[in-house]
C-alpha cells in the first residue's frame, strides 16, 4: 500500500518519501522548496504562505503516490 501524506507533514518529510514530489509542489507555485528553511515548514504552512489550498495539494500528492 502506498504511503499517504497529510498537510501537517514537513516539506522535508514529503521529499524524503519521494523526491519527485518536488515537481508537484513546484507546479503548484512552491518554487522555494530548495530553500533550507522550507524543509522544516509544514505543507499546510507553505501552502498558506503561497495562497494554495493545502487540502487540494494533499489530494494531488496522495493521488500521485497511489499510482
Amino acid at each position: 500500500m502506498a504511503q499517504s501524506v497529510n498537510k501537517k507533514m514537513l516539506i522535508g518529510q514529503l521529499l524524503s518519501i519521494d523526491p519527485n514530489l518536488a515537481v508537484i509542489l513546484m507546479r503548484s507555485g512552491m518554487h522555494c522548496i530548495g530553500c533550507p528553511s522550507s524543509q522544516m515548514e509544514s505543507l499546510e504552512e507553505a501552502a498558506m504562505v503561497h495562497g494554495i489550498d493545502a487540502d487540494v495539494l494533499v489530494e494531488q500528492i496522495n493521488d500521485y503516490l497511489a499510482q
